[in-house]
């Protein structure tokens, strides 16, 4: 279904039904569980990065509250959740949202599937979404946690939760995340959850170790676009110039990424500028390396899974992207990423990996919150368009030089 679709169903089906449900409830007895989570299934649907950001929560809910982790993810996303081994696949639970038949299908088999998995605890890591609301209010779990509107006005989605969290929007969406399983430690109940710090060591992500047969394939893919390449001689530079359609102004300019990628294999001699995206994005990459017309720029977009992105971040030495999902699966690599900001901001968003955030700064930016579920007004988004390609040259250039050095010294220490 369109985007467009969902949030209207979104508000004009999901206000009533929150409704609806809050007095269902309230009604029916409290169901019942053990008295502390032992299976813990987490929500998170729509935002492809969220999955590695909300990481460190999962990893504490596995190894303090000692609970095995379930995890419920829209089917086209799932493959990112799938690039970290924290949720076992038999844990993944997925909805179809390509219709609306689809979806209210998934949607009940969901609901009858966690009662017969014995879900005692739902994490509902939406930002104010009711439809997610909806399944963990009807998910039978006796402990319901989640972001509450609380004196917030035009966030309504019932009153369902048992664990009422504050979203806060000043902090990083990792420590917001790990809010949420710090209300299922409180000793006590609380107004709201959870009043305790995050500690800075909490919101770290682990590193994904690609096999040699891995790093083999991805040599390997980068040979098919460009035949000469040798990883002895040549360093990569990857660049992500999509982001989903969830919020489109994300977008640098093409033009910009396309005299960014000139400039890199013109002052670099041993740079290849690779063009990442996913199959539908194929065809407007294809055009960005046609009209730079040069041997060492080449696109990759549609020809390798979601999985290949490890092995590829590990093999390259810089990622240029704007802020969408390959920022945060970045961060499981040691690849330097360097992420452009407009209607988000880093503060909230930022990639928990080796990263450098380039953002105008404008007063109207960010312009996407909480409170207007991502869902921006801007007609003109100025404040990509702001970045200029010196300014990530600039970036680009600190990362290809000190890479450099790094090189010669490697060769020094084996000289006889």
């Amino acid at each position: 279904m369109k985007l467009r679709t969902m949030r209207a169903m979104d508000y004009w089906l999901g206000i009533p039904l929150c409704f609806l449900c809050t007095w269902i409830l309230r009604l029916l007895p409290r169901p019942g569980g053990p008295p502390t989570p032992r299976r813990v299934l987490f929500i998170e649907l729509s935002e492809m990065g969220s999955t590695i950001i909300a990481n460190p929560a999962l990893e504490k809910a596995r190894d303090v509250l000692g609970a095995e982790i379930f995890f419920l993810i829209f089917e086209r996303n799932v493959e990112c959740l799938r690039l970290l081994d924290t949720v076992a696949e038999q844990n993944i639970v997925t909805i179809r949202e390509t219709s609306l038949g689809a979806l209210a299908l998934d949607s009940l088999r969901f609901l009858r599937w966690a009662r017969q998995a014995g879900i005692d605890t739902v994490v509902d890591l939406e930002l104010f979404s009711r439809y997610s609301a909806l399944l963990t209010g009807l998910s039978g779990a006796v402990r319901r946690v989640g972001f509450h509107r609380f004196h917030a006005e035009g966030l309504y989605r019932g009153e369902m939760l048992t664990h009422r969290v504050n979203y806060n929007g000043h902090i990083h969406m990792a420590r917001n995340f790990i809010s949420m399983v710090n209300a299922l430690l409180a000793p006590e109940p609380q107004i709201p959850y959870a009043k305790v710090p995050v500690e800075e060591d909490e919101i770290r992500v682990p590193a994904a170790r690609p096999a040699r047969s891995e790093m083999e394939a991805a040599q390997e893919l980068v040979r098919q676009v460009f035949g000469d390449y040798d990883p002895d001689d040549h360093r990569i530079v990857l660049l992500n110039p999509n982001s989903s359609e969830l919020l489109p102004q994300r977008r640098w300019p093409q033009e910009n990424f396309v005299e960014l990628a000139r400039s890199i294999v013109t002052e670099w001699e041993d740079a290849v500028v690779l063009i990442t995206g996913s199959r539908g994005e194929r065809e407007e990459a294809m055009h960005m390396q046609n009209s730079i017309g040069h041997a060492r720029v080449r696109s990759l977009a549609g020809m390798h899974p979601l999985a290949m992105l490890t092995p590829l971040y590990n093999l390259a030495t810089v990622l240029v992207t704007n802020d969408s999902g390959p920022a945060h699966f970045s961060a499981i690599t040691p690849i330097r990423s360097i992420v452009l900001f407009g209607p988000e901001t880093p503060v909230l968003y930022g990639s928990l990996g080796n990263t450098e955030s380039l953002t105008a700064g404008l007063a109207c930016s960010p312009c996407v919150t909480a409170a207007n579920q991502k869902n921006s007004a801007c007609d003109d988004p100025v404040c990509m368009r702001m970045i200029t390609v010196e300014r990530v040259m600039e970036s680009v250039r600190r990362v290809m030089q000190g890479a450099q050095r790094q090189r010669r010294e490697a060769e020094l220490t084996v000289l006889p």
